[in-house]
């Protein structure tokens, strides 16, 4: 079991500004797996988490602040995810060191993070006369949240989730009730959650409830998102699903986890709230 008490949420931090790696604290995947039944060497998806961070900023060797946006991609085969607040921290160190260029810089976090992840992380630079190349937008999806349904639970609650067989379908659903909280501040986290599936068609309203449910539950994005995925493929048993949150952003980063049965999906959107 990890021991949370240990990171830097919720604790009064001195903010560093110059290149601090040291910062980083990284947080193991097992043991949120384990409760899932999963086992972390042989993972029943595929899938990566999306981090977007649009307070990038540095110094060039003239001393002139540099400011873009930067994508990191965390495989979810990764031994360890990044604590949120470690990683602000960790990339507000930037702010007052000098980089040589931004390819210079892309190494240094590839670099950091990778060591951190224990994995090979993707960071993307991208310059902010360029930033609306990285966003495809929303996509035409059907909104599950206009159902006329009641009688909610705020617990997670997976005997909504039932499939009806021989109902054969494929479908790209949205909704935008997910909340959830982290686990050692308790703030409320606020997602849209895209779910794409192909098999017997999923009954909508337990969906929704389902959703609805994880209300108070107390996660981080990932493990949050890891849940649905095996939660709906234990009880209706699609024949293809992709979970996808695009969670809103704190303190200039948000986290996009996405899992899927197939390798080919990807896409960094950016929806409503983001």
């Amino acid at each position: 079991m990890v021991d949370l008490s240990k990171t830097l949420l919720g604790q009064s931090t001195a903010y560093v500004d110059r290149y601090a790696p040291g910062l980083l604290y990284p947080l193991p995947r097992k043991s949120k797996r384990d409760e899932l039944g999963v086992d972390s060497s042989n993972l029943p998806f595929k899938g990566v988490d999306i981090w977007n961070s649009y307070e990038l900023s540095w110094l060039s060797p003239s001393g002139k602040p540099q400011v873009a946006i930067v994508e990191f991609s965390f495989p979810c085969d990764s031994v360890n995810i990044i604590e949120s607040k470690s990683f602000k921290l960790y990339l507000n160190s930037l702010n007052q060191s000098v980089f040589e260029s931004k390819r210079h810089l892309e190494d240094v976090l590839i670099k950091d993070l990778s060591l951190a992840a224990k994995s090979d992380v993707g960071v993307k630079i991208i310059a902010l006369d360029q930033a609306g190349a990285i966003h495809s937008g929303n996509e035409d999806r059907q909104l599950i949240d206009l159902l006329d349904v009641s009688e909610f639970s705020y617990e997670v609650d997976t005997s909504t989730l039932t499939a009806a067989k021989g109902v054969l379908v494929e479908q790209q659903l949205v909704s935008h009730l997910l909340k959830t909280n982290c686990p050692v501040t308790g703030q409320p986290d606020w997602a849209s959650v895209l779910i794409d599936y192909s098999g017997d068609v999923i009954d909508q309203e337990g969906l929704l409830r389902y959703i609805v449910s994880y209300r108070n539950h107390q996660d981080f994005h990932e493990q949050c998102v890891e849940r649905i995925f095996i939660d709906i493929m234990d009880k209706c048993a699609p024949e293809k699903l992709t979970v996808y949150a695009r969670y809103t952003r704190r303190g200039g980063l948000d986290i996009n986890p996405l899992r899927s049965t197939e390798s080919n999906y990807s896409g960094n959107i950016r929806l409503s709230r983001q």
